[in-house]
Parts: C-alpha cells; sequence; structure tokens
C-alpha cells in the first residue's frame, strides 16, 4: 500500500521539474509515495531526462497538449497512494511539508484538501494559493484592484481573502493547484477534476464541489512551498493560457452561479470577460 500519490503535469518545463524531484525526498518522512508524471508533448527533452535521472518516476508522455485537467486526471486515475498530492513542475517542497500537510488531514477526519502557505522565490507570499468563493462581488473586487486599495475590508476580499493574516490557519473557499493535498476518499466521493476547464479555475472549482459535498477545505501556513509560478508550461503558449485564463473564470461561473442571478446579469458578466480578455491579449501582443 501506498501512502501518497505526487501528480505532476508537465509542459516544457524541464529546468524547472529537476528542481522540484529533487526537493521531494526531504518533504516527506516515514510515508511511502510515488511519483507520477504525466508531459503533454514537451520539445525541451523533459522526457528524456525524466527517463534518464528519474527512473522510478510513472512517465505517462501524451502526444499532444491535453490540456493541464485532463492530464491531472491521467496521473489521479492510475494512482495508488491513499492521499493525492497536486503539484507543479516549478514548485519547490520544504523539508518534512507533505509530512506535514498528511499528518493535518490524519488529524481532521472532516477535512478533505489543504494547501501550504506558498511563496515566490524572494519569499513573498503568493495570494493565490488561499481563496474564498470566486463569486461575482470578489471577481470583480480582485480584476478591478478594490482589494487591494481596501485589503480589510471584507466586502471586497473574497477571492483572495485579503482580510485574513497569512499566517494564521484558516477553513477556506480553495486553495491552488501549485501544490494540495487530497484524501482519495474526496476523489472517491466526488470524482475527477472537470475536463471542460482546459487549465485554470480547475482547482476552484474541485474545492467548491467538495465543500459542497460536505467536505471541510484548509489553508494551512506551518507548510511552506516555493512556487517560482509562471515558469511552467503556459509560459510555452502565452496567447493560448491567456484565453483560457478567462474561459476558465467564464466556465466556473456559468456552472455554479449564474442561476442565481438575472439574463442582464449573465450578459454582463460575459462582456466583462470579453472585454478583460482583448485588452489582455491586446497588452500582451505590445509587450512582445
Amino acid at each position: 500500500m501506498i501512502d501518497i500519490s505526487i501528480c505532476i503535469v508537465n509542459l516544457n518545463a524541464k529546468r524547472h521539474l529537476i528542481d522540484c524531484l529533487n526537493s521531494i525526498n526531504q518533504s516527506v518522512s516515514n510515508y511511502s509515495f510515488e511519483i507520477i508524471i504525466v508531459d503533454n508533448n514537451s520539445s525541451d527533452g523533459s522526457q528524456y531526462c525524466i527517463q534518464d535521472k528519474y527512473r522510478k518516476v510513472h512517465l505517462i508522455k501524451n502526444k499532444r497538449n491535453e490540456g493541464y485537467t485532463a492530464a491531472i486526471n491521467q496521473a489521479i486515475l492510475v494512482s495508488q497512494g491513499s492521499y493525492i498530492v497536486i503539484l507543479n513542475p516549478d514548485s519547490v517542497l520544504h523539508k518534512n511539508s507533505l509530512s506535514l500537510l498528511i499528518r493535518f488531514l490524519i488529524k481532521n477526519k472532516d477535512v478533505g484538501i489543504v494547501g501550504p502557505k506558498v511563496t515566490d522565490v524572494n519569499g513573498d507570499f503568493q495570494k493565490s494559493c488561499r481563496r474564498g468563493v470566486a463569486k461575482p462581488r470578489a471577481v470583480f473586487s480582485y480584476f478591478f484592484g478594490l482589494s487591494k486599495l481596501f485589503p480589510n475590508d471584507v466586502r471586497f476580499t473574497g477571492y483572495h481573502l485579503n482580510h485574513l493574516n497569512e499566517n494564521d490557519t484558516n477553513e477556506v473557499g480553495g486553495v491552488s493547484g501549485s501544490c494540495m493535498v487530497i484524501k482519495k476518499e474526496v476523489v472517491q466521493h466526488i470524482g475527477l477534476f472537470d475536463e471542460r476547464y482546459f487549465a485554470y479555475q480547475e482547482d476552484s472549482d474541485y474545492c467548491l464541489r467538495a465543500k459542497k459535498s460536505g467536505w471541510k477545505v484548509y489553508y494551512n501556513p506551518t507548510v511552506l512551498v516555493t512556487h517560482k509560478g509562471g515558469a511552467g508550461g503556459s509560459q510555452t503558449v502565452p496567447m493560448k493560457a491567456i484565453f483560457e485564463w478567462h474561459r476558465s473564470y467564464y466556465r466556473y461561473y456559468f456552472k455554479h452561479f449564474s442561476k442565481n442571478y438575472s439574463l442582464i446579469f449573465n450578459l454582463f458578466y460575459c462582456l466583462i470577460m470579453l472585454f478583460k480578455l482583448i485588452v489582455s491579449e491586446i497588452l500582451y501582443l505590445t509587450k512582445a
């Protein structure tokens, strides 16, 4: 019986993936683990590197970029562990980080998903590792900068929960797929990630589904993980990444919340997302 299944999706992130893999041993003590990597047809030599240097890794090689969500499901389907770790290839685990998260889940029977405190390489807190439920007010406050202007006002901090101390353990709406640990029972209860999300917001969607099914989601800052951010596969296909990022918010809203709002508001939400998508693509092209 394997305790932990560490699931990673890789796309042209070889140099970061090496640091990630090299950090795993120090993150686990007293638990058995397996590493499953699904490679989405990388062209940077990732597959050869894994086969040559990390022969114990279970490598699944896709013939094309299947998207993040479909690929992470491939890993989960073959996983054998009682705890499933979703990990980005540009994340670096600290000493005993996974062991501490597993112990937290063992101690708290009603918690199905837990995420650590995530910082960038400079040690700055990555707010996306701890989220509320992305309802329209929270999303618009985030998009339009109101959460930055009023960081202590709960009316505007619903997305990144800015009003909470980053060093306090809290029940939250969601945690980040850069590093999250899921009990196998949760997967057996609610199923796999929703593959209608090519990438992005699939983690928020999964956490919300878990909460709706009676599981708690927790942020545990006693555990630290470093996430380089933007150093994974999305950087190799930037225009598609921008499009999928915006589309994921559209899918999330219409899956979970649109029925609670009027037709006019739903149209307004679509227009806002379309406008933001166009502006974001233009800004990228002008900077490129």
